[in-house]
């Protein structure tokens, strides 16, 4: 028997940021997948996570969980299928660490993903991106703070880990102003910032003063803005700008609605996918092509460009005997009316 233990510490130490140079959130995400599965096994086999071993991750366990994740934690499709890579990942990993249990790995690795369902992307108005942004009070450090990070998750269509992992250093303002985002998959990009978004930005500078930390936002306590810090800050001025826009109490607005808001904004505005691609960060241009079925201006300008075929006039007349009787009677009873 193979202790588990030694190998997933191998495989998160090792094998994702050394070998394979994989995100911090990367290497977040699959601990945390392997934390759910490690106390799922741990449970179900009655033996402590740290004791399991190896050849127990069978194929039918691995279900389990799969199956696990959507009925009692009310996971989607997408997040088990983030959790069924995760796991595959490993398996592969383990192929050359423990040659002998190479059936074992292929049964998993046969493990086929659940088709999700593709809806239409989440975004808002500009009267309720508008509101949005006025909320924050520019009298105050933390208002002025807010703003900025608002406008700047905003117009630049960031990710929240992008967002709060934002440098000082990353940031230009002369001669041309503009942001270096440290995107997904160790991917940069340069964004030219609006003039607005460098008012903000300024206003933000002049109070931010000398900090410990070098991230160019952090919290009150002086430490780097987080995840969860950022969402806590969108919802307290959600729920602000709901009294000037209702449509708002409505919405589950996420940081991530900022960026699908952006890029339908720069879709509408250039008519070109590749900008909006190039804007966000995608790597594949599939990834960009959700945006096209959220907007319905692409749709409108197909429809007045096509000329639909003509339908050939006429009248309904009726063919069964009952309903012609019944229509002569309704005649009938029109005629002695009108006398």
């Amino acid at each position: 028997m193979t202790p588990a233990a030694s190998h997933i510490t191998a495989f998160l130490q090792q094998r994702l940021p050394v070998e394979r140079g994989a995100s911090e959130n990367t290497c977040e995400s699959y601990a945390y997948a392997f934390k759910l599965l490690f106390e799922y096994a741990g449970k179900c086999l009655k033996v402590a996570p740290s004791e399991l071993h190896f050849e127990q991750l069978d194929a039918p366990l691995i279900v389990n969980f799969l199956d696990h994740l959507e009925t009692e934690r009310g996971n989607g499709a997408s997040s088990r299928n983030i959790r069924l890579a995760a796991i595959k990942s490993f398996m592969h990993f383990m192929e050359y660490r423990v040659p002998t249990a190479l059936e074992q790995i292929s049964r998993i690795l046969a493990i086929p993903p659940k088709k999700a369902e593709t809806r239409l992307v989440r975004h808002l108005t500009v009267e309720e991106m508008q509101a949005i942004l006025d909320a924050p009070t520019p009298t105050t450090r933390d208002g002025i703070r807010d703003r900025a990070m608002l406008y700047l998750c905003f117009a630049g269509g960031l990710r929240v880990s992008e967002l709060v992992g934002l440098r000082i250093d990353d940031l230009t303002l002369q001669p041309h102003a503009s942001i270096l985002v440290h995107g997904k998959g160790r991917r940069q990009r340069c964004l030219p910032l609006w003039k607005e978004t460098i008012s903000a930005l300024r206003a933000w500078l002049a109070v931010r003063g000398t900090a410990l930390v070098p991230e160019l936002f952090f919290n009150a306590r002086g430490e780097p803005m987080t995840r969860s810090g950022f969402e806590y800050i969108l919802h307290k001025h959600c729920r602000t700008a709901t009294a000037s826009c209702p449509d708002l109490s409505t919405k589950r607005v996420s940081p991530h609605v900022l960026r699908h808001t952006c890029a339908l904004t720069v879709l509408q505005a250039t008519k070109d996918l590749r900008k909006v691609s190039l804007w966000l960060g995608h790597a594949n241009m599939q990834t960009t092509e959700i945006y096209t079925r959220a907007d319905p201006s692409i749709k409108l300008e197909a429809l007045e460009s096509v000329v639909p075929p003509k339908l050939r006039s006429g009248r309904f007349k009726a063919t069964d005997e009952l309903i012609a009787s019944l229509q002569a009677g309704s005649v009938m009873r029109g005629k002695k009316t009108s006398r």
